[in-house]
């Protein structure tokens, strides 16, 4: 299952939450099929999200997507650093 991770530092995560949840990139029409968000338990405004696919070619148009959207004004608006973004696959999970 490839997965878009994204981190970056935001200026206000309240701004930039408002921003993810109006959903700009048509996360749903886009392959997404389940996202997590963390924030550092000494950061606030630090946020990191993985985005789940079903293949990776869903998952690479996404990422481009992304960066299409973060030279924006709406979005220079809620970022306060560079974005880094990868996409990765998982090669094992498993739960205790």
């Amino acid at each position: 299952m490839p997965i878009v991770q994204l981190e970056h530092p935001v200026r206000d995560f309240g701004t930039w939450k408002a921003t993810f949840d109006r959903d700009p990139v048509d996360r749903n029409g886009s392959g997404v099929r389940s996202y997590q968000i963390y924030r550092p338990t000494d950061d606030p405004n630090f946020v990191a999200v993985d985005l789940e696919f079903d293949s990776l070619g869903e998952a690479e148009a996404f990422k481009l997507a992304l960066g299409e959207l973060w030279r924006s004004p709406q979005a220079m608006a809620a970022l306060s650093g560079a974005p880094r973004v990868r996409v990765v696959e998982v090669v094992e999970r498993k739960s205790y």
